[in-house]
């Protein structure tokens, strides 16, 4: 009785354990405003996020090292901005943490990536966000509100986020 008693309050302290650190491990909230930043793309002009109020935006966070990054930017591309990118009411912005031009663009070329990539070389934008763990991504709704987060990639997740962006578009 005593060991399963023992085993019952060690699987309850680690449970407790990973769930705070889940929730420490994001410095935003869903349903907060998403933090104000800008980023700048390959022509020099800045993006400001509170220029896409009115959009539904994808964030994501990755490196081009990143073998999770690696799995999930192929399925970004044809099941994401293929589909949507034209829209007028959704924005993708993918940030390469760390990382600059000399390596996004070999890697979009050698991929064939059209989404829009910038650099976020001294993770400016990305601890606005976090400390670390990539690929992340964050859905902003039309009004500037987080509406969703995730860390890591797994297909059952970002197939998730593939609905909620189309639910969030057909509002």
């Amino acid at each position: 009785m005593k060991n399963i008693f023992r085993s019952g309050v060690f699987t309850l302290l680690i449970t407790l354990f990973f769930q705070g650190a889940s929730a420490q491990a994001w410095k935003v909230k869903v349903n907060e405003q998403v933090p104000a930043f800008h980023v700048t793309n390959k022509e020099g002009k800045k993006v400001n996020i509170s220029d896409l109020k009115g959009k539904v935006v994808l964030i994501n966070f990755f490196a081009t090292w990143c073998p999770p990054c690696r799995q999930e930017l192929p399925r970004m591309q044809k099941e994401v901005w293929e589909k949507w990118g034209g829209r007028d009411d959704f924005a993708v912005m993918v940030l390469a943490r760390e990382e600059g031009w000399d390596k996004l663009d070999p890697f979009a070329s050698k991929n064939n990536y059209t989404f829009p990539f910038y650099p976020d070389m001294k993770r400016e934008v990305f601890s606005l966000f976090a400390e670390s763990q990539i690929p992340r991504n964050v859905l902003v709704d039309k009004t500037g509100k987080i509406i969703y987060q995730s860390i890591g990639y797994t297909e059952a997740e970002f197939s998730g986020l593939i609905q909620l962006i189309e639910k969030s578009l057909n509002k």
